[in-house]
């Protein structure tokens, strides 16, 4: 029982931590338009966002892989 309470406050502590910095945890990506756009899906403490990158494989122009943290445009505290 000590465990679960400890896993449930954890996943707690990492929500309010997300929510106040405003960055998001990467929980997928997927290539498109013929393999040079790779989109990012990141969850928030507040909602998933979609991300559009260029993509290559050889990183010259654009990204190979998605950034596992991403900060996103809305932040609750700004102080």
């Amino acid at each position: 029982m000590r465990m679960i309470i400890r896993i449930v406050m954890l996943i707690a502590l990492l929500w309010v931590g997300l929510l106040l910095s405003g960055y998001g945890v990467l929980i997928g990506s997927t290539q498109n338009a013929a393999g040079f756009g790779l989109q990012c899906k990141y969850m928030t403490a507040r909602d998933t966002v979609s991300v559009q990158y260029l993509h290559t494989e050889s990183g010259i122009i654009g990204i190979t892989d998605c950034p596992v943290l991403r900060k996103t445009t809305e932040v609750v505290d700004h102080g």
